[in-house]
């Protein structure tokens, strides 16, 4: 009996919250849960539009590794544009070439030989396909001087870009407890870095030869993307793959920054801590980052599409008219249309309307197309965008109202107010000492008038 108490209390008790996840719309972590991504932060972000698709603790922090060496691309790219270097800049590397990388700790060098010569092109291949850290240090120099000032460079630059967790202290990703972003962050670097195009060939290059140099035979790059090349990890191209940057180390796991395209669409991936995953159908553990890579981008493309919003011209709102003879309101309609990247099976139909007016009156004149207050749409939460809202017809002005409010205006000012009670009061004053006056001047008449009566009467006769 005591069981069967027990049992019916711990029912009774689980029943408001059975009844609140009932009645609460599905999460966006649930969501996530959905696509269950072998990997501890990511993100999809449509690179067109700034529009982030899909994302897993994409806002937490998390370790890079040699997806650093993006923001470092960009920063030479910038560098570039601004006509301070040139893809065949020839850069001499010096000691500073590897400083800061631990040895025997698995670091990728391309041994860069102390003052040998490179252009700015080959280095960025060096540091792209292979993720070679002493050619990151060496185009860092090239940038800024010193490998501590190009990092200061790193920070101010994910600053401007908006990256709120993110901080660098080297150009490479050794790790470092300091140095530290998100996934988000990284997609944000990455889109910077895909305007331009140097860049984009550089990623998108499979294999890439550097001639001999001074103090060096020719040397053979192989892109380390299994979504580009098959020589480091073979069934993993992925066609609508242009690019991305590989990164490794114990601490961040296996990620990878990718971005791929399909006619107008262009999507970034961020796959942050990963790593060997058992997958059906594969006798070998497959490569985590490289799998749910391609799956997350499949994903973005197969679920999403480019969406127009309009409201049609229908009036949705109404704001009374004061100074109008002609009408007491107008009424208002949306104006424009949101574009966004919606998923492929959300009913339109569903997108929720919230109409701010600037105000309930306006005083006419109205033209047609004047904007009096904005409609946001959104949608479980997500806001899609704000449309203004604009007058469907002009309202002339009432003059004769007009100069009536006028009037009527004018005396309400408190400035006029006080002066017509100063002017009421000494009206008042005046009124009042003119009839003191009156008055005084009454009696003195009477008063003569008796005393020269009297003085006629003692005349002698």
């Amino acid at each position: 009996m005591k069981k069967y108490y027990s049992r019916l209390l711990s029912l009774l008790l689980l029943c408001p919250v059975l009844l609140s996840l009932l009645a609460s719309p599905v999460s966006a972590a649930e969501e996530e849960d959905e696509l269950n991504l072998f990997c501890t932060n990511a993100v999809l972000l449509d690179a067109n539009y700034g529009e982030v698709l899909y994302t897993k603790d994409a806002y937490e922090k998390a370790y890079p590794a040699s997806t650093t060496k993006i923001m470092t691309a960009l920063l030479v790219m910038e560098a570039i544009e601004s006509g301070q270097l040139t893809p065949s800049t020839v850069v001499t590397a010096d000691e500073s070439r590897l400083e800061g990388i631990p040895s025997g700790e698995g670091y990728v060098v391309g041994n860069i030989q102390l003052g040998e010569q490179l252009t700015v092109e080959q280095l960025l291949y060096c540091m792209l396909l292979e993720s070679d850290c002493d050619a990151a240090n060496v185009l860092a120099v090239a940038v800024d001087g010193t490998v501590t000032d190009f990092v200061s460079h790193m920070n101010r630059k994910a600053g401007e870009l908006g990256c709120q967790g993110t901080h660098f202290v080297n150009p490479s990703g050794v790790h470092d407890e300091e140095h530290y972003t998100t996934a988000y962050d990284l997609a944000l670097i990455m889109a910077a870095a895909l305007d331009y195009d140097l860049f984009r060939t550089v990623i998108g290059t499979a294999s890439y030869t550097v001639p001999a140099t001074n103090l060096s035979d020719e040397r053979f790059f192989y892109n380390s993307n299994g979504l580009i090349s098959n020589l480091y990890y073979s069934g993993y191209v992925y066609d609508r793959c242009i690019g991305g940057k590989t990164g490794t180390t114990d601490a961040a796991g296996r990620c990878l920054v990718a971005a791929a395209e399909d006619g107008d669409t262009l999507l970034i991936s961020v796959i942050l801590g990963s790593g060997p995953m058992q997958q059906e159908g594969y006798e070998n553990l497959r490569q985590g980052q490289l799998v749910e890579s391609a799956r997350l981008l499949d994903y973005g493309f197969n679920n999403f599409h480019r969406v127009t919003i309009t409201q049609g011209d229908d009036p949705v709102a109404k704001v009374a008219v004061t100074m109008s003879r002609q009408a007491d309101e107008v009424n208002l309609k949306p104006q424009g249309s949101i574009t966004r990247t919606l998923p492929v099976d959300l009913d339109l139909d569903q997108i929720e309307t919230r109409i701010d007016l600037f105000s309930d009156t306006v005083q006419a004149p109205v033209e047609e197309g004047d904007v009096l207050g904005t409609m946001t749409l959104s949608y479980d939460g997500e806001v899609f965008g704000t449309l203004d809202l604009v007058a469907v017809t002009s309202v002339e002005r009432s003059e004769l109202l007009y100069k009536k409010e006028q009037i009527t205006s004018f005396f309400q000012h408190s400035w006029v107010q006080l002066i017509l009670a100063v002017v009421l009061i000494l009206a008042v004053v005046i009124a009042l000492r003119l009839l003191v006056f009156r008055r005084s001047r009454r009696y003195a008449g009477v008063g003569g008038r008796r005393h020269r009566g009297n003085y006629r009467g003692s005349r002698r006769r």
